[in-house]
């Protein structure tokens, strides 16, 4: 059958699961569109938290950075993990004891003031919105190179799917549709790497086989890899090459990042008990993991696979005539994500670092005079198979798999969105007597224009979709994870303390990111770029540590120097603190 049949056969087979399951479970009232009736089973919940974390970053951009990078860029790895131990230990269960819809509504209650819950919906939306530039991205390259349509295309016929499931089922909707598309993702993922895996090692386990032997050459698979990259005059794929300082503060960033997000933090209001808060937290690891274990495996033997792909007998001496390339080059070119420009006119593909003053000899020696191809790192998952010659049902099913991560992570996104505009902003700021009826009118509306502005933001994105979305995971560590933090375990931080450090964090990192990306992520608006950052070796990826350092000092200063809070916020500090049942706290409202 032909590979094009194929695509839409997988992926439209997906979308009708999707939407069909959004009908089936279509929310009723408030309770079901913000946590799904407070009715999920933790291993339910579980998966699909997993589905809602493990964005297009994860299934399509990740993989690709390892690759391109190796050691360095494992920091992906270590904070998006590590940032959900965070989440289950100092956070998932005592804001699942207070009991409210959003994460605004706890700060608004916490810090006693309708301020403070206005700030942190701003941050909400900043955060949200960065974050589903990703997604959205993500969705047009899958749809650009699986359905042969533009990227612009790809991302309106995106945007409607998500439409059809998120807008009318709401949290309950998306809790069962995000199960069935972390069943569609993970397997999606694991099959072509067991492929690949037994293809280069001979062992089915990709974690397993990246550690063995390459059984083409005899030697360590990453000892292969290591050779060829370096011959190549790139850095080597096992060294740590990168500035320490950042990798420290990126990781960091990444880790409070992941346990400030508001559209993860939301998933655990929709179990019934605190205790099922903490067992979720504990699920969405296991399946997270299966995937998180598995991506250095394929960023390894990916790279690998594209190097004997350019250089067929193994060694960098001799690449592979352009009009012979296989054909998924060719089907790839037509994306504009992958390049070829024959530069010394030789008819060969030329693929090295032109940058590396050690290799300037050599490549001067055989009259290469610049690197000749451009490889976009975020297609290397979706085509990984076609680079492993996989069957095409193998093909179509990473494309249905790339869609439905970054489809579940953008209806938690958007939802998330339109809970902080008709709960936070109307409901509990201008229109507090808003009957439920408008306020589900309300929350569908603002969820549409969300994916309209995702839609415009996502035809420019300020970086590869991981890099887009560490941005995200800035603004929230730089914001609200800090204000959460202090809510919960300080009983001195008051409302003008929180909602100083709030804006001090925002603000500085937002400042921060927009003079490395450009003002609004406008191209060539920017002053200083991430190879030459403003401050030390500090990328604008990495800043949202500092800018969290920052919120800390400045509203514990503020805290210290104004009233302290009334003795009923200090009560319900204590209440929240008491790590069993929900309480009346609990109660829908």
């Amino acid at each position: 059958m032909d590979q094009f049949v194929l695509n839409w056969l997988f992926i439209g087979a997906s979308f009708a699961l999707y939407i069909g399951i959004a009908v089936w479970a279509r929310a009723g009232s408030t309770s079901e569109f913000y946590a799904a009736g407070r009715g999920v089973h933790p291993i339910t919940n579980g998966m699909a938290t997993g589905a809602d974390w493990m964005s297009a970053a994860s299934f399509i951009s990740m993989a690709g950075l390892i690759a391109f990078t190796g050691y360095d860029n494992s920091t992906f790895l270590m904070g998006w993990t590590g940032g959900y131990v965070l989440l289950a230990l100092l956070l998932a269960p005592y804001l699942r004891k207070f009991g409210k819809f959003t994460v605004s509504e706890f700060i608004g209650d916490r810090f006693y003031s309708k301020t403070a819950r206005m700030v942190a919906v701003i941050c909400l939306l900043v955060a949200s919105i960065t974050y589903v530039i990703g997604q959205m991205q993500g969705v047009g390259i899958a749809f650009g190179r699986f359905l042969e349509v533009s990227a612009t295309t790809g991302l309106l016929i995106g945007a409607c799917v998500v439409f059809a499931y998120a807008v009318f089922g709401g949290m309950k909707g998306v809790t069962y549709t995000q199960v069935a598309q972390y069943v569609v993702l993970i397997t999606a993922y694991t099959i072509p790497a067991i492929f690949i895996s037994l293809q280069l090692t001979g062992n089915p386990i990709p974690a397993l086989g990246m550690l063995g032997e390459h059984t083409a050459s005899g030697e360590p698979l990453l000892q292969k890899l290591d050779g060829l990259v370096t011959e190549l005059g790139f850095n080597s794929y096992t060294g740590h090459h990168a500035d320490t300082l950042n990798m420290v503060l990126f990781t960091l960033s990444l880790m409070i990042g992941t346990a400030g997000l508001p559209h993860v933090i939301m998933r655990f209001f929709t179990v019934p008990t605190v205790s099922d808060a903490r067992w979720s937290a504990g699920w969405t690891l296991v399946f997270i993991a299966l995937l998180y274990l598995t991506a250095p495996a394929v960023g390894s033997m990916a790279r690998l696979n594209l190097i004997t792909t350019v250089y067929p007998d193994g060694t960098a001496s001799a690449p592979i005539a352009y009009e012979e390339r296989p054909d998924w080059m060719a089907t790839w070119e037509k994306t504009g994500l992958l390049k070829y420009d024959d530069k010394n006119g030789d008819g060969l593909i030329q693929w090295y670092n032109e940058g590396s003053d050690g290799f300037a000899a050599t490549a001067a020696e055989r009259g290469w005079t610049g690197s000749e191809l451009s490889v976009n790192r975020d297609i290397l998952v979706l085509a990984n198979p076609e680079i492993a010659g996989l069957p095409g049902w193998v093909i179509a099913l990473v494309a249905a798999g790339g869609l439905a991560a970054a489809l579940s992570t953008a209806a938690g996104l958007l939802l998330a969105i339109s809970s902080a505009v008709s709960h936070d902003l109307l409901k509990g700021q201008l229109t507090p007597n808003m009957s439920e009826k408008s306020e589900l009118m309300a929350a569908r509306i603002s969820m549409a224009v969300a994916i309209a502005v995702a839609v415009i933001l996502g035809l420019n994105p300020p970086g590869f979709a991981a890099q887009t979305v560490a941005l995200a995971f800035g603004l929230a560590a730089a914001s609200i994870f800090p204000a959460l933090m202090m809510g919960i375990f300080s009983k001195r931080i008051n409302n003008r303390g929180a909602v100083a450090g709030m804006l001090a964090g925002l603000v500085t990192t937002l400042v921060y990111i927009f003079l490395h990306k450009g003002w609004l992520f406008i191209p060539d608006t920017n002053s200083f770029t991430d190879a030459d950052p403003l401050l030390l070796t500090i990328k604008s990826t990495s800043f949202g540590a500092v800018g969290a350092m920052i919120n800390f000092a400045v509203a514990i200063g503020v805290s210290r120097v104004t009233a302290a809070p009334p003795q009923e916020i200090v009560d319900l500090v204590e209440s929240v603190r008491i790590p069993k049942g929900a309480g009346a706290a609990a109660a829908d409202h």
